[in-house]
């Protein structure tokens, strides 16, 4: 057994690949669009890991998405800098649901609200401001 993907729906998909490519800093491997099926798949994956994916499906005709919160669970990714990842997604307009308190672990959410857990790559970094100091936003 191997693993694949994960599919994540996705009500816009420019939106979505603006958060997920130009933001979190995925890459594009492949499109499928079905003229017959009404949708268009687009498959992810971190640079120099395309073993792991994502597919974002865009159903042309919408889909009721509803929260997508806690009984999805969540995407993980491994970071070299959280710190440095965390800031440029704030930069981006992204709110960071949960900081980098304990230097180690993050969370934030896609325009869908699908749940993206970022974790410090080894050990954690030493504690530092304003990241020590934040309180956690909304849900995670």
């Amino acid at each position: 057994m191997k693993y694949l993907h994960t599919m994540v729906r996705v009500n816009d998909l420019d939106e979505s690949l603006d958060f997920y490519c130009n933001k979190l800093g995925l890459e594009e491997l492949r499109r499928n669009e079905s003229e017959n099926g009404r949708f268009t798949l687009v498959f992810l994956a971190a640079p120099g890991d395309s073993e792991a994916q994502i597919e974002l499906t865009y159903n042309w005709d919408g889909d009721e998405l509803g929260e997508g919160s806690r009984n999805f669970g969540h995407l993980a990714y491994a970071v070299e800098d959280i710190y440095v990842t965390c800031q440029r997604l704030m930069d981006g307009g992204v709110t960071i649901n949960r900081p980098p308190r304990d230097g180690k672990m993050a969370f934030v959410r896609s325009p869908d609200n699908i749940s993206i857990e970022i974790l410090q790559a080894g050990d954690s970094k030493e504690r530092e401001e304003p990241w020590k100091s934040m309180e956690n936003i909304g849900e995670w």
